[in-house]
């Protein structure tokens, strides 16, 4: 069976961003592109709206750049269960107001049974002090949490 994966708007904004002099930046450049090229053909992937509204802001000339890596890569569907699960960990995180869609991709990604969410998002997503909370407001929930990393994190599985 194929592992499943979310992409947050990272992922897609590091695939489509101009090489980076700062060597932290093109190192997980890299990385992104050697997950996409040679690792993404293992997953069926997805996205939400939350990523392709993501994607729009900003420079109109990158967001097109952006766009063609959101072609046909399915978008998952708002629920009440994905609203529920996003407030219950923007509160337990302190997600600041304008960070909170934050919690959406992980709740996302937790309500659809995706087994990993790809992000660069150290800040609130790929956290290691978050990740106990994360898991249990979704076990509390009776959902499993998706496993959350970065694209190299996967490059070695």
């Amino acid at each position: 069976m194929r592992r499943s994966a979310y992409l947050e708007t990272t992922v897609i904004g590091y695939l489509a961003m101009r090489s980076s002099r700062d060597v932290r930046v093109a190192a997980n450049q890299l990385s992104t592109r050697e997950w996409w090229d040679d690792h993404r053909p293992e997953f069926d992937i997805f996205v939400s709206q939350f990523v392709i509204d993501e994607c729009e802001q900003g420079d109109p000339s990158a967001a097109s750049e952006r766009r063609i890596y959101l072609n046909d890569i399915p978008v998952l569907d708002m629920n009440d269960n994905v609203e529920a699960l996003a407030e219950e960990i923007a509160n337990d995180l302190q997600i600041p107001p304008k960070a909170r869609i934050d919690a959406f991709h992980i709740s996302m990604a937790a309500v659809h049974g995706i087994q990993f969410l790809l992000t660069w998002n150290c800040k609130h997503i790929a956290n290691p002090e978050n990740r106990p909370k994360i898991e249990r407001a979704c076990r509390d929930r009776g959902i499993e949490p998706p496993l959350i990393c970065t694209p190299f994190d996967l490059l070695e599985i």
